[in-house]
């Protein structure tokens, strides 16, 4: 059954279509504000418009296995980017670790030749997330690539993403249904520019000062938010530890902390599919960690919010950030791994992690979550402080609270 669009919709509908059918061009570019509706969109054009079948002849992907769930989470099976684009090649190395040789396998990731043949076009959501050299590692593929982005949201971390300056098509009137919803009206002031005044709007949105943002209330806040973000690495740390403070924690993680993946580990899965890796920005909760405190080094199981099952195996982690607040071990550092016995069974490196109860705009990019508190600190990006403001308050789904 067809879904009701709107004009501007079914006019970005007939576009991908024509282009899709009738045109040479291998790439088009979709661009959409939060609340214009464009994951309907991608829906409906996809799948009934052009009569694709997801995971047959149509691949979804996006940049983060969060933002894969988004789209799952709305009927449509999607994997990262990471998924399609490279595969895995076990190969044994020898490293040297105390002195002592050691055969590891590893897994080394080489681009693909091709993908499946039966492949006709390749949907990439949240393009901004997305810099312009790995666009070009799918377009390498040779199929139709049907670019997808909010083109007011921050840009790569690393390199440029260019596609979405100047898209096909811009979705940018705000659906009936969302007309209503502060989040949604508050989004537009932010990427306008706009001022936006203090107090309540409706029951979903507070905009507050920091000088009354006290006692229970911030209290109060602190402890609801299913996710905090702020702006810069200082703010950061003090938040995580006054929210540890809060819920009766010290020292070292332990069961139940919120954690947040900082360093890819392309190595590892977090699900037994094996469709999606320890990421970069990855946030979940810390089971039955251990730790040998004398050389910073933890052990924990680990289950990723958007998952909602542990880790296939423990995760070795470089815990000095969490005892002097820097880590301790070099990114590819081995440490010997032993049997029951004390004999060499190999040898792994440390993965990184920090507390993710408040973590950066950028981190927090690509994800949604119901309840946010924002500590406002757009002034720090400059030319980008509307973009930083826009994307902090577009993760919010449910209710927001911004502080500033």
């Amino acid at each position: 059954m067809s879904l009701i669009l709107s004009e501007e919709q079914r006019k970005a509908e007939k576009m991908i279509e024509d282009w899709f059918f009738r045109s040479s061009k291998q790439i088009f570019v979709l661009a959409g504000y939060a609340g214009t509706g464009k994951t309907t969109l991608l829906k409906e054009a996809v799948c009934t418009t052009l009569g694709l079948v997801p995971d047959e002849n149509v691949a979804f992907v996006t940049p983060t296995g969060k933002a894969a769930t988004v789209l799952i989470g709305a009927g449509i099976p999607a994997c990262t980017l990471h998924r399609l684009i490279y595969q895995s090649v076990p190969v044994e190395e020898v490293v040297v670790v105390n002195g002592k040789k050691i055969t590891v396998e590893k897994l080394t990731f080489i681009r693909r030749e091709s993908i499946d043949s039966s492949i006709r076009l390749i949907v990439l959501d949240e393009a901004s997330m997305v810099p312009d050299e790995t666009i070009e590692d799918l377009a390498r593929f040779g199929v139709k690539l049907l670019i997808c982005g909010d083109n007011a949201q921050l840009p790569p971390v690393e390199g440029f993403n260019s596609c979405l300056r100047s898209p096909d098509f811009t979705l940018s009137t705000i659906l009936r249904q969302n007309r209503g919803n502060p989040i949604i009206a508050l989004s537009e002031r932010a990427r306008a520019g706009g001022y936006i005044p203090f107090g309540r709007y409706g029951d979903r949105v507070s905009v507050v000062s920091h000088k009354y943002f006290t006692g229970e209330r911030r209290r109060n806040a602190l402890l609801n938010a299913d996710q905090i973000i702020c702006g810069t690495n200082k703010t950061r740390a003090a938040i995580n530890d006054e929210v540890r403070a809060l819920k009766g924690l010290g020292g070292l993680p332990e069961t139940g902390d919120k954690l947040i993946c900082t360093l890819n580990n392309w190595e590892v899965f977090i699900d037994e599919e094996q469709k999606f890796n320890l990421v970069n920005g990855l946030i979940g909760t810390a089971y039955d960690p251990f730790y040998d405190e004398e050389n910073g080094i933890g052990f924990m199981r680990f289950k990723p919010e958007f998952y909602g099952k542990l880790c296939p195996e423990a995760l070795p982690f470089d815990a000095g950030i969490f005892q002097t607040g820097m880590y301790r071990y070099k990114r590819n550092d081995y440490f010997e791994k032993t049997d029951e016995n004390g004999n060499a069974t190999g040898a792994f490196t440390l993965n990184r992690f920090e507390y993710g109860y408040c973590i950066s705009c950028h981190k927090a990019q690509g994800s949604e979550f119901g309840k946010v508190l924002v500590f406002d600190e757009s002034y720090a990006f400059k030319e980008d402080r509307d973009r930083w403001l826009y994307t902090a308050v577009t993760r919010a789904r449910k209710k927001l609270i911004i502080v500033r």
